[in-house]
């Protein structure tokens, strides 16, 4: 069965409400035959990485940066993922206050880095998230889902 791992941030209720959109989507019943792991930034292990065939992953931005604990996840599995993944999809949503430039920034390139292919239009929010962006991050975490059950 195919596993859908879902590493994420969320420290405010912003954060948590995209995640908590995204993660419907991904269990929506009429995606069968995918596994939806979770796994908070500072939680997920290179065998969380490995066992998955696409990954979801959701920040805030903090100061123009990706939050902390989604670096260190990034600093945690580079290496020892770098040749496993590479290929596998990938999608992602980040929320601010206000600039998210330089956090986009560093996700791309380090999912470049890795070779993970973007399957979903991203997620880019400030602000109080609202129907729209909510219902835009559910249709991401059902777009990987459906990715990964269609064996894309």
């Amino acid at each position: 069965m195919p596993r859908l791992l879902i590493v994420h941030h969320t420290p405010s209720p912003a954060t948590q409400a995209l995640f908590e959109a995204v993660v419907a989507g991904a269990a929506h019943p009429d995606i069968e035959g995918v596994e939806v792991v979770r796994r908070a930034a500072l939680a997920a292990t290179v065998p969380d990485v490995l066992e998955a065939d696409g990954y979801l992953l959701g920040t805030p931005a903090n100061l123009g940066s990706m939050s902390g604990g989604l670096k260190h996840f990034f600093d945690t599995i580079y290496y020892p993922c770098l040749d496993e993944t590479r290929g596998r999809p990938f999608g992602y949503w980040i929320h601010g206050n206000s600039d998210t430039s330089g956090t986009e920034r560093q996700l791309l390139a380090i999912t470049t880095g890795l070779s993970w292919t973007k399957v979903a239009e991203p997620v880019v929010t400030t602000g109080d998230p609202g129907k729209t962006t909510l219902e835009a991050c559910t249709e991401l975490g059902a777009t990987l889902a459906a990715t990964l059950m269609s064996g894309n």
